[in-house]
């Protein structure tokens, strides 16, 4: 890919927002600047970056083997819905987030509320209570409340304060589970943050058996030695794992004209990299305690990593993969990494990744997580636009699909 690409193109990338069950109602769309917007929607047949590409890449998901597809809440600049500028958008896909620093601005307050009655439903970002916003808490469907920036009391107190208006609560920047608990018991209905990559730890809590056999088998598959016979001996030590990888082979997704029945006839078949990514899959499915879309957000890290290291021609691709999907597999096993990375049969240069961010896979790992947080400013000023672009859009798509042939 071209690494002389003008650094004014758009960085867009998503991120979850869930219900009080956990599971994944939208997803805010984020991107560099509110001028980029314009560019970032329009047609480009080579680019495919049309508002409605973009909201389908960035919104469909996999959710229990079902593609379905999700709200996208996008950032729009006042200006631009005051002065009309705003892009088309499919009103029932989106839900149109403004930040609002002029609560006496009327012609702004107009726009917004023709904007409600063609049907985009309104939210409001970063807010904080005050009478003099009454007209907009009237339009507004939607109010995001930073609870980051609160303690308890205000968590409560803003609740309190806009319980009166019909609009939902979302609190966001939400970085701990006993924070997400008092925004449910305050009455708010929607949660935004890092909450779930935190684990519970345990103490003295050590990875299971299973799972450590998991690990075994997608370290094996990192060695050029290894064979089907050898894999097979590790696969069928697990009987959930033998019937998953055997109905995934059999599935639609490959379409086979007979039906595989034994391992190494499913290696041979798939090949060495699809067992490996199948055996990642599975291992990180198997905590059924945990939201999906924690491993959604980690395989499709994996990917990333490891499309980049391909692009780059850095050796050994598949050990990106494994430092990108095991950079919060802590999370979802609930121990520290510390522990996790003591118990698991990793190589030296992975666990130095994870541990310290150093070598090309720490940097393209750090690299990767500040692109998929939105956190631009901590990327470098030559990384190469087009390609980080690409390989997260395509890595939404690859987990997708992976996901929901879980399930088929």
């Amino acid at each position: 890919m071209d690494r002389n690409t003008e650094q004014g193109q758009p960085l867009l990338a998503r991120q979850p927002i869930f219900d009080h069950q956990q599971r994944v109602i939208a997803y805010d769309l984020l991107y560099k600047e509110d001028e980029h917007l314009n560019a970032m929607l329009q047609t480009d047949p080579e680019a495919e970056s049309s508002s409605e590409v973009i909201l389908h890449a960035y919104t469909s998901i996999s959710d229990q083997g079902e593609v379905k597809r999700v709200p996208a809440f996008i950032q729009i600049a006042p200006r631009m819905i005051q002065e009309g500028t705003m892009p088309t958008l499919p009103a029932k896909q989106v839900v149109i987030c403004v930040r609002l620093t002029e609560p006496g601005n009327m012609d702004l307050l107009r726009a917004l509320h023709k904007m409600s009655k063609d049907g985009y439903r309104i939210a409001l970002t970063d807010f904080r209570f005050s009478p003099e916003y009454d007209t907009a808490l009237k339009i507004a469907k939607i109010i995001k409340i930073d609870v980051g920036q609160l303690d308890q009391s205000g968590i409560q107190e803003q609740a309190e304060h806009l319980r009166p208006y019909k609009a939902t609560l979302l609190a966001t920047n939400i970085a701990s589970f006993d924070t997400l608990e008092h925004c449910i018991s305050s009455g708010y209905k929607l949660f935004q943050g890092s909450f779930l990559s935190k684990p519970k730890v345990v103490k003295g809590r050590k990875v299971n058996a299973n799972q450590i056999a998991l690990m075994q088998l997608i370290q094996e598959l990192q060695k050029p030695s290894a064979t089907p016979e050898k894999l097979e001996d590790l696969i069928i030590r697990d009987p959930i794992l033998t019937y998953k990888l055997l109905r995934i082979v059999n599935s639609a997704a490959y379409s086979l004209v007979r039906q595989v029945e034994s391992i190494a006839e499913a290696v041979v078949l798939l090949g060495m990299e699809q067992i490996r990514k199948w055996a990642t899959l599975i291992a990180m499915t198997a905590n059924r305690d945990k939201p999906e879309e924690l491993t959604r957000i980690l395989l499709t890290r994996g990917h990333m990593c490891e499309m980049i290291a391909q692009s780059e021609h850095q050796p050994n691709p598949s050990g990106f993969f494994m430092v990108g999907m095991m950079s919060g597999l802590h999370a979802m096993l609930d121990i520290d990494q510390e522990t996790l990375l003591e118990q698991l049969p990793l190589g030296e240069d992975i666990k130095a990744a994870l541990a310290k961010g150093e070598g090309k896979m720490g940097q393209v790992l750090k690299q990767v997580i500040a692109y998929e947080s939105g956190d631009w400013d901590q990327l470098p000023s030559d990384f190469d636009i087009s390609l980080y672009e690409a390989t997260y859009r395509h890595s939404l798509k690859w987990t997708k699909e992976s996901m929901q042939a879980m399930y088929e």
